[in-house]
């Protein structure tokens, strides 16, 4: 398998997923603005819609979006437990984090980190992840992951996205628990093996530049 990834975006959640289960793939680092894969091929071929992450499962068999890429890596590896199984209801509460980190966390970031959005409406966007931190926030008291005990993919995408709040000027000690959480799942093997690579990554980018 092949991810396609750009540094510190949100396909490090696939990244640190793919990690967690041990299977083989390779990365495939693409620069988002020319739309070109690092060795220079045209990435609009691989995902016509041009963003991270895309997952080529094999030559001509592309799978696209966040959310249902993690799924099927933790489905390729499900002795792992990173997904519940298909068609029981921890399933469909695994989807609901999904779509709840995807639509009101992942996008309500996009605006923040817009060079031409108005002050005004950042605030409002800040404000309204506020209100959606204090969700998680409250869940976060009983459990120390969103699904139990166990940590799961969507641990993986709540750690990556929330981690864009320091670049934003969010502090997330409003939010101590999920302040906890994020230093939690940092310690884990796969996550620093994740995170070594894309700031290796970025760093090839940086001398090349």
């Amino acid at each position: 398998m092949k991810l396609y990834f750009s540094p510190g975006v949100c396909s490090q959640a696939p990244h640190i997923v793919l990690r967690e289960t041990g299977l083989p793939f390779e990365l495939v680092k693409v620069d988002t603005a020319a739309k070109r894969t690092e060795d220079g091929a045209d990435y609009l071929q691989v995902n016509p819609n041009g963003y991270v992450p895309a997952l080529e499962i094999e030559p001509g068999v592309v799978l696209t979006e966040g959310p249902a890429i993690m799924q099927y890596i933790a489905d390729r590896a499900p002795q792992t437990g990173l997904a519940p199984a298909a068609g029981t209801l921890e399933r469909y509460r695994l989807q609901s984090w999904l779509n709840f980190i995807t639509s009101e966390l992942h996008k309500g970031f996009s605006p923040l980190f817009h060079p031409q959005t108005p002050e005004a409406y950042k605030a409002q966007a800040i404000e309204m992840l506020g209100r959606r931190f204090d969700t998680v926030e409250r869940h976060l008291a009983g459990t120390p992951y969103l699904m139990g005990e166990r940590f799961g993919i969507a641990d993986a995408y709540l750690f990556v996205v929330a981690g864009w709040s320091g670049y934003v000027g969010i502090d997330l000690g409003r939010w101590p628990n999920l302040a906890a959480f994020r230093q939690r799942v940092a310690q884990r093997p796969a996550v620093k093996a994740a995170l070594a690579a894309e700031s290796a990554a970025q760093s090839a980018k940086a001398k090349t530049a």
